[in-house]
């Protein structure tokens, strides 16, 4: 499956910022789509995740309450709304599928995920 991630932008601390990823191929039920950020110098980390099945999510703590994921499999596109916007949220964003032939719990390790978008870039002013 190829991936798109877009929306990425610069925005004053304390805005707003919806990330969309758009898939095309199909995408198995079983799958987690995952939303990973990666600052210069820093370890891409796994901000938020979602299950294709029944959406069920996942947020890293440092974003809870500021963020949320959600799926439309209609359009095949999972968005990342962003909201109260820190200088530290900025980072290239990436979306990515990790394949599962069964339902599992969440992974927050990338290399546990294996088709990866182009990354949209996030840059929040103090």
């Amino acid at each position: 499956v190829q991936l798109q991630a877009s929306g990425g932008g610069l925005v004053q601390a304390g805005g707003s910022l919806r990330l969309t990823c758009a898939a095309s191929g199909d995408i198995l039920s079983s799958w987690h789509i995952g939303w990973f950020r990666q600052a210069p110098g820093q370890e891409r980390e796994n901000v938020a995740a979602i299950t294709w099945r029944n959406g069920k999510t996942y947020y890293v703590d440092s974003v809870k309450g500021r963020f949320a994921i959600s799926r439309d499999s209609a359009t095949n596109t999972v968005n990342l709304r962003m909201n109260g916007l820190k200088p530290e949220d900025t980072a290239l964003y990436y979306c990515a599928v990790r394949r599962l032939s069964n339902p599992a719990p969440f992974s927050t390790f990338a290399y546990t995920y294996s088709d990866w978008g182009q990354g949209t870039l996030v840059t929040v002013s103090s």
